[in-house]
């Protein structure tokens, strides 16, 4: 179901040519067509896409009616979403954001869906890292946004229970007024980076920790058939007593307390604004990309609001609002396409490696599954 692991990327198309991220395919989805009369009594927990609902005046005043949105797992400077969640409540002050719980992993969204199932404190969308969305797609009600056809067919599941939002690469970021910019994983090794550098989270339940241990494979010359070569170097990193045990956030970069961080590109670079000596780089060779996936809970206590806040995400203005914060839109290219992409953001963006690889559904599987069984051993 998945296409091939290496691309060739150009920073413009970098969003589409990260497409092995999901399933291939595009299934529609029948729905009535808007001014039906079932469209005004729909249950917006069945609703598959806008036209369930009639129109998007529609939908918005259905969610108006609950009141209430449940997010989870958005930090205010991953991506932007500071800025994003502002706006939603800006344009819907009928609806109060509920954000809960703002630094778990995506492991963690899933389980807090578990722990709340059936109470209205259940989170009503997840943003997740791939592995964790192919692991739990029972947990996800199918919607496919108005925008649907713009969305790269290998970026989003085909009916619509999970979807690419935003991505980027895999990247090192370090404070320049401590060391110098390393230019491989073997820099990381030296004496100089003892107690330095850190991942953000752990490989076995959050993404951008996995992307860290298949940056690492990829790099050491393995294939992402296998991440063991990737674990083998984050445990001789931590052998040599390099390797920070520190969950990283805004406060540790600016504090200096985690001074080497593997983690996105767009990630790192908003820590500049935390700590003007900070700098980010791709290493040379392959590049490792991924994107988060936009769900919704089948079980969201504000269904109709879940669906609005999926329609608002992949809105030109919000994908804008992603390239804002480093990332790329998952809508990049058919915005570039039709002028509606904010040229100047996108031209700030880093370039793209030339050689990339993205993981399908077996290699992550198996690697979730190696990451499982060995991790914890190799950097106790």
């Amino acid at each position: 179901m998945f296409r091939t692991t290496t691309r060739r990327l150009t920073a413009v198309a970098a969003v589409s040519a990260a497409a092995a991220l999901a399933l291939a395919g595009c299934a529609a989805t029948s729905a009535p067509a808007a001014g039906d009369d079932d469209a005004a009594s729909v249950d917006a927990s069945t609703a598959t896409s806008l036209a369930d609902f009639g129109t998007l005046e529609d939908l918005e005043a259905a969610a108006k009616a609950e009141g209430q949105l449940n997010v989870i797992a958005l930090p205010r400077d991953w991506a932007n979403y500071g800025e994003i969640i502002d706006l939603f409540a800006e344009r819907y002050p009928e609806i109060t954001i509920n954000e809960q719980s703002p630094d778990v992993s995506s492991a963690e969204e899933i389980q807090a869906a578990e722990t709340n199932e059936g109470l209205d404190t259940a989170p009503d969308v997840f943003d997740l890292g791939l592995t964790v969305a192919l692991q739990n797609t029972d947990w996800f009600a199918p919607y496919q946004v108005a925008t649907w056809d713009d969305i790269p067919d290998a970026l989003k599941e085909p009916s619509g229970l999970f979807v690419g939002d935003y991505g980027g690469y895999m990247s090192v970021g370090y404070d320049s007024a401590k060391f110098d910019a390393p230019e491989s994983l073997d820099d990381l090794l030296g004496d100089e980076y003892r107690g330095a550098v850190a991942i953000n989270g752990d490989p076995t339940q959050a993404g951008a920790a996995f992307a860290a241990v298949g940056l690492a494979t990829v790099q050491s010359d393995g294939t992402l058939d296998d991440f063991q070569p990737g674990i083998d170097f984050f445990s001789e990193l931590n052998d040599a007593g390099n390797m920070l045990k520190v969950d990283v956030t805004s406060a540790t970069v600016a504090s200096g307390e985690t001074p080497v961080v593997f983690d996105w590109d767009y990630l790192n670079a908003a820590h500049q604004a935390d700590n003007p000596d900070w700098e980010v780089v791709v290493f040379p060779g392959v590049g490792y990309a991924g994107y988060y996936n936009q769900a919704i809970n089948r079980d969201a206590p504000h269904p109709a609001a879940a669906r609005l806040w999926q329609e608002f995400l992949y809105s030109d203005e919000v994908q804008n609002l992603w390239l804002k914060g480093g990332a790329r839109p998952v809508r990049m290219e058919a915005m570039i396409e039709a002028g509606t992409i904010d040229q100047e953001l996108a031209d700030a963006l880093p370039t793209a490696p030339e050689d990339t690889v993205v993981p399908t559904e077996e290699q992550s599987t198996a690697a979730g599954e190696l990451l499982g069984a060995e991790w914890a051993a190799a950097v106790q």
